[in-house]
């Protein structure tokens, strides 16, 4: 098990903050360009990428930092959503959770088999018309036509990328990649944060500050989204070929001005706070980070705010 301790992440911030943003970022640059120069050597047998993994793990960056690599190397990357291959309303009944709530998450929301079918015509060098799905009204039309050349291939980026239903069907034409935060944060007494606590924190600054939610409203959610994960995302994590870690050492040092004092009142009011209370006393126990050391291409910019990219 990787970790860093709170006092060792407070002693790099004190004799080199900027240093030690930089140290941080090249680890996760490297695996980025491992992982591009992997596509690209194998771009002609393997023109479908497929990427996975949990929420508040920095997918869409990834992606995004991905593309801009491939891109340097002279492929064009054609994204296609998941979402567009959603059966329509009149193919699929609603599903709920053990707590009575709709399952908005699990895969039998997505048309496989039209999933499967377009990617081996994709495969075999024929034109395809792409689905759109219209949330409006539940239905399905027609998106764009693509066809991929010599140079170019497809990703798709989603929690199910990694499930059976599609890799058995992808076999032998996908790189597969699971993107998550992996090590853990050590507190004063030996407690280890884990990742999933680190993931949080970028949800909770993301869902107040683009989603309008509460502290409190996120904190519900967590509990459904960890039985999403647990029930489609964790047992096909070794699918994948490629795995990226987004584990950035600084970040609990750069939301704490963004969490602590919120999260704080939040303990005081909400029911069942004790599986969070690590997550405090982590932000509570370490030192502040400027947020102006933090380039604006930087993962946590997804979050916080700031980024050179779109979203």
């Amino acid at each position: 098990m990787k970790k860093i301790s709170i006092s060792t992440i407070n002693q790099k911030i004190k004799e080199g903050a900027s240093e030690f943003v930089s140290e941080c970022s090249k680890r996760y640059a490297n695996k980025l360009e491992e992982t591009a120069q992997t596509i690209y050597e194998t771009r002609e047998e393997k023109p479908v990428l497929l990427i996975s993994g949990p929420s508040g793990s920095g997918k869409t960056t990834t992606a995004i930092k991905l593309d801009e690599l491939l891109e340097a190397r002279g492929v064009t990357v054609h994204t296609i959503s998941l979402d567009d291959y959603f059966l329509p309303a009149d193919q699929y009944i609603i599903k709920f959770d053990k707590h009575g709530k709709p399952d908005y998450e699990t895969p039998d929301r997505i048309d496989f088999e039209l999933l499967k079918k377009d990617m081996t015509r994709l495969w075999n060098g024929e034109r395809v018309t792409l689905p759109k799905f219209k949330f409006a009204d539940q239905s399905r039309g027609k998106g764009e036509t693509i066809s991929l050349g010599k140079n170019e291939i497809v990703a798709i980026e989603s929690i199910h990328a990694l499930n059976p239903l599609i890799t058995k069907d992808a076999d032998g034409m996908a790189n597969t990649v699971y993107i998550s935060v992996r090590r853990r944060t050590e507190l004063e007494d030996g407690t280890m944060l884990h990742p999933k606590f680190h993931r949080l924190m970028r949800r909770l600054i993301r869902d107040r500050s683009y989603r309008g939610r509460s502290f409190a409203d996120t904190l519900d959610m967590f509990k459904s989204v960890q039985l999403g994960e647990d029930k489609y995302i964790m047992p096909y994590k070794q699918e994948a070929t490629i795995q990226i870690d987004t584990y950035f050492a600084y970040e609990p040092a750069l939301y704490k001005k963004f969490i602590l004092e919120e999260l704080e009142k939040t303990a005081e009011t909400y029911e069942g706070f004790e599986p969070f209370e690590p997550m405090l006393r982590a932000l509570k126990e370490i030192d502040p980070l400027d947020e102006s050391l933090i380039p604006a291409n930087a993962l946590c910019r997804e979050f916080i705010g700031g980024s050179s990219y779109s979203y």
